[in-house]
């Protein structure tokens, strides 16, 4: 299957829609005009499957015309780009509709219209709190196999540092870890183990840790 066997029933799908459609129109895989003074210009981009030289032509084009619309064959296995929500965010950012093939039935599954995704407050809520709680910068950008230092795991790791001169309150520890608590009660490495009532010791992991990463 080529491309060119998208043509048949975009052209019919933006037709209905009242649009003069007509094929490769300066380089663009189709071009289709509504009734005005000066006309709406729509382009849209085909390929067989959703992919990113499909979005950057979509950006070339959009200087050129007032709405792009990206067009390709839906998946049979709904695992296609078309399924990502982060595909579909991005597209709505700009501004782009997305069009589905299947045989000749032409699916609208994102209308240039469509509002651009709000804000999460709570995301970027907790962005700014972990990036404020972390002493200094303690992880290279584009790590994943190693575990991420967090403001978590440091504070953790400031309890552990004074456990191991010796079983301590909670409260002993809070100059160094506010929530020294939360985090002994929790034990979310395994790294302490209650001694008796209101009092921690340090664990053989907990020891094991401190020797893998230097105390805060």
């Amino acid at each position: 299957m080529s491309e060119t066997s998208l043509y048949p029933p975009l052209k019919r799908f933006l037709e209905s829609l009242g649009y003069a459609v007509k094929g490769e129109v300066s380089g663009c895989d189709i071009v289709a005009l509504a009734d005005g003074d000066p006309p709406v210009v729509i382009v849209c981009e085909m390929k067989l499957q959703f992919n990113l030289e499909l979005l950057l032509q979509g950006v070339d084009r959009a200087v050129a015309c007032d709405e792009v619309w990206l067009a390709a064959r839906l998946s049979s296995n709904g695992r296609g780009r078309e399924d990502d929500p982060r595909f579909r965010a991005l597209c709505r950012r700009l501004g782009f509709g997305l069009l589905g093939v299947r045989g000749e039935n032409v699916e609208l599954l994102l209308s240039p219209a469509a509002p651009p995704p709000r804000r999460d407050p709570k995301r970027r809520s907790r962005l700014i709190e972990e990036h404020r709680r972390r002493r200094g910068d303690p992880t290279v950008g584009g790590g994943s196999r190693q575990p991420i230092m967090t403001a978590y795991r440091q504070e953790a790791l400031a309890c552990a540092e004074a456990l191991s001169e010796g079983p301590r309150r909670p409260r002993d520890l809070k100059p160094t870890a506010p929530n020294a608590q939360k985090i002994l009660h929790r034990n979310v490495y395994g790294w302490f183990n209650r001694a008796e009532r209101g009092l921690y010791e340090l664990t053989s992991a907990g020891r094991e840790a401190l020797q893998r990463w230097p105390a805060p």
